[in-house]
């Protein structure tokens, strides 16, 4: 290790323990992955090694604003039980110094590979866009999750092709057949977001093999692609920057979603890395599908397991977005992750196929197994800051409202969520269309909520901030068949 890992690695580890001797703190959440202290934004490297899940995420320990860019770790064999691994990656490099930014772990027999774009700015007068920024992409690999190699470069900047700006980042790896495929997420010299694809035969040597596009300009810069296949169908996921808002989607400063498409994108006869930007493969924009509606949530990635269960975890964050969250003021930490959630692919209300999401099943394991009803007035209150709601059976129009701060309703054909001044911190409204819904399901924690609509049709995610501990429900759900569970939080060690 070289002298910059150790002097980062005291001040983080300084910062981690002063924010220890704290003790608890009003906003830190039950069951939601947060930081230990500082800033945490991308899920990164979510990946199974043997028996065990490895959580990496993207962290800023200094500074609950942002700052350093390294990689925080969280380990676990439940996702209930939690171990705090450090911040293995910090920016210790020249071709990483000014951060440790995003990326993956492809995991096989010799364990893990994980990859990441090294951020570097070039001192002078440059705009950081077409000029002065370096993105190399970085390996790491490791037999355990614990030790873990030197860094080397894969893909130097100089490498990309032309037409490109400085904006390449983002890799996520995975192997078909005997190919190794990478994508990266890009930005043209003239602001048009794509997906760089790449393949490789040994992981080390890369070669550009395709080009993924939009039938029109789809937003300037793609972060965070992802490309899986789940229930036989085939799924590009990327955050695109710079879509225009409209009443009933991109309501957000930046957009997730994803595309499902009819072909394998990487799986049509091209020569392993002899591709070029003519091998073009063009979405329609038009079947983008967000995957959230909530006001927080961004940067999505997602892993199989090894019983073949396909994950995705989200930020429950929003960069640039225009609201604020009330620990950065008083408990010197912000953002969380989403509970990971469970992928499938089934037809909507409109009959049209989409990808549903799900808690995983190991969070029902936090309820403490005492199930509650809502009485006659639709009210329910509790001094337990984490539940578990359950409301099925819904028939027409209902609205679900928490603290009188936030309100859950449908009417007509319109769901939105909505927060008052006090519990959004800016947050105000967030909507967008169904043709029914019958059941929703609502985590509680205590400063997130997730609600699930159609089992996992719909998501909305959003951040919240109350003054005090007890939770008062309110129900307008006439016939609805409505059931609780009070929860405990996670344990982490």
């Amino acid at each position: 290790m070289n002298q910059e890992y150790e002097r980062l690695q005291k001040l983080i580890k300084e910062a981690e323990e002063k924010a220890a001797s704290k003790g608890n703190m009003r906003y830190r959440n039950g069951f939601h992955i947060m930081p230990p202290t500082g800033w945490l934004n991308d899920p990164n490297g979510l990946c199974q090694l043997g028996d065990e899940y490895h959580l990496f995420f993207q962290y800023s320990p200094l500074d609950a604003r942002g700052g350093m860019k390294a990689w925080g770790h969280y380990v676990t064999k439940d996702f209930v039980n939690l171990h705090y691994a450090g911040a293995p990656f910090v920016p210790d490099e020249d071709f990483d110094k000014n951060g440790v930014y995003s990326g993956s772990s492809y995991v096989d027999e010799q364990g893990m590979h994980i990859f990441y774009t090294g951020n570097v700015k070039l001192p002078g007068d440059y705009d950081y866009v077409n000029a002065g920024r370096r993105a190399d992409t970085v390996l790491i690999e490791s037999k355990d999750g614990v030790n873990f190699s030197e860094k080397r470069v894969v893909i130097d900047t100089d490498e990309y092709p032309e037409g490109y700006s400085c904006h390449i980042r983002d890799p996520k790896v995975w192997k078909e057949d005997h190919t190794y495929y990478m994508v990266l997420g890009a930005r043209t010299v003239d602001s048009v977001g794509q997906i760089l694809v790449y393949s490789s035969a040994d992981m080390i040597k890369w070669g550009l093999y395709r080009v993924i596009s939009s039938e029109k300009p789809f937003g300037y810069m793609w972060e965070c692609p992802d490309i899986f296949n789940i229930d036989e169908e085939h799924v590009i996921s990327f955050s695109p920057q710079g879509l225009d808002a409209e009443e009933y989607r991109y309501q957000n400063t930046y957009q997730s979603g994803y595309v499902m498409v009819n072909d394998d994108p990487v799986d049509d006869g091209l020569d392993v890395g002899s591709g070029s930007q003519n091998e073009q493969l063009v979405i329609d924009q038009e079947k983008f599908v967000e995957w959230d509606m909530g006001f927080d949530f961004y940067a999505p990635q997602t892993f199989e397991d090894n019983s073949g269960r396909r994950i995705l975890v989200g930020w429950a964050g929003m960069p640039d977005p225009g609201y604020e969250n009330g620990e950065t003021e008083t408990e010197n930490w912000q953002h969380c992750f989403t509970v990971p959630r469970e992928l499938s692919v089934k037809n909507g209300a409109d009959g049209k196929k989409r990808v549903f999401q799900n808690p995983i099943k190991e969070i029902e394991t936090l309820r403490t197994g005492e199930v509650s009803s809502i009485d006659m007035t639709g009210r329910y209150k509790s001094n337990c800051e984490c539940l578990d709601v359950l409301c099925s059976d819904i028939s027409g129009d209902f609205s679900v409202v928490l603290d009188d701060g936030v309100i859950f309703k449908y009417e007509g054909d319109v769901i939105s969520l909505s927060l008052t001044d006090e519990y959004g911190y800016g947050r105000k409204l967030r909507k967008t269309k169904i043709s029914s819904v019958d059941s929703v399901r609502i985590l509680v924690d205590s400063s997130i909520l997730e609600f699930y609509i159609n089992e996992g049709e719909l998501v909305f995610t959003t951040r919240y901030y109350k003054a005090g501990a007890q939770i008062e429900l309110v129900f307008d759900m006439p016939d609805a068949d409505v059931k609780i569970y009070n929860m405990r939080g996670a344990i982490v060690e």
